[in-house]
């Protein structure tokens, strides 16, 4: 039978960069031993530098890949002594626009990556988390979008609504078995994903339409120490930044005014 290691052990999914990394740095500045799932290997292989302990490991990952997740999390396992204390459900993509002008195949990747590749995570790793409860989380990566549906997002804002209602399903089903589960609602987060356009009609970058917007961008480290927070708080779904705050306040408080906000903002991107 197999000893488990004493030092924990994170699994994070979209480690190579952005929010990812930002949870990874976090971690690793605890003594966690960070496991990183991506299909950029060059960007995990800068995380790695950044934290340069070497108590990591990298995994080469497609999130779609159902049969994929069962490698990747044995592997770990195996890498950190027999052990997943937590597992962040990070990996995701952008997609802006109005609906029409969002492609089959735009739409398709979207939900797939956010919404299918985040139910086959949890799918994946539950055994994992058995064996370190109480006290192992599963930890989704859900919006500020999956607060109210955005004009100019619908699929984007969808996807994290599902993330969302994923969180919430789980926290009643995974309770009797110790498993703590958790989302993470950031705004407008400064990672690479704003300086890509939000689809590919678009002729301007998802940072140029918040900036045009007076929205704030939050600095990427902010959602490093939420994660923290996350794992070893109450809070359900943990929201990060000014914009994510006020937008959960107004939701829930001020439906009608939230709502011809949402109209009078709404212009598609890329135009």
């Amino acid at each position: 039978m197999a000893i488990m290691a004493t030092r924990k052990a994170i699994f994070i999914t979209g480690g190579g960069s952005g929010i990812g990394r930002a949870i990874a740095l976090r971690f690793a500045r605890e003594g966690w031993f960070i496991g990183l799932g991506d299909i950029n290997e060059d960007g995990m292989r800068e995380t790695e530098g950044l934290i340069g302990n070497g108590f990591t490991y990298r995994h080469v990952l497609d999130v779609r890949d159902r049969a994929a997740w069962d490698v990747a999390l044995e592997a770990f396992s195996l890498a950190a002594g027999d052990r997943i204390d937590v597992m962040a459900n990070n990996a995701g993509i952008p997609l802006g626009g109005s609906l029409q002008e969002n492609s089959p195949e735009e739409i398709e990747r979207c939900l797939d990556i956010n919404l299918k590749g985040t139910f086959f995570g949890a799918q994946a790793v539950m055994p994992y988390l058995m064996k370190t409860a109480p006290g192992s989380c599963l930890l989704n990566t859900s919006s500020a979008a999956g607060l109210y549906g955005s004009g100019g997002a619908s699929v984007y804002s969808a996807s994290k609504f599902g993330v969302r209602a994923l969180t919430e399903s789980l926290d009643a089903e995974w309770a009797e078995h110790g498993i703590e589960v958790r989302s993470l609602m950031p705004s407008f987060i400064d990672t690479p994903l704003l300086d890509q356009a939000p689809n590919a009609k678009a002729n301007e970058q998802i940072r140029q339409r918040v900036t045009d917007g007076g929205l704030e961008i939050t600095p990427v480290e902010e959602v490093g120490n939420a994660a923290w927070k996350a794992v070893h708080g109450k809070e359900l779904h943990v929201k990060v930044g000014r914009t994510a705050n006020k937008m959960a306040f107004a939701s829930r408080w001020m439906p009608g005014r939230v709502r011809k906000m949402s109209r009078n903002n709404n212009r598609p991107l890329g135009r």
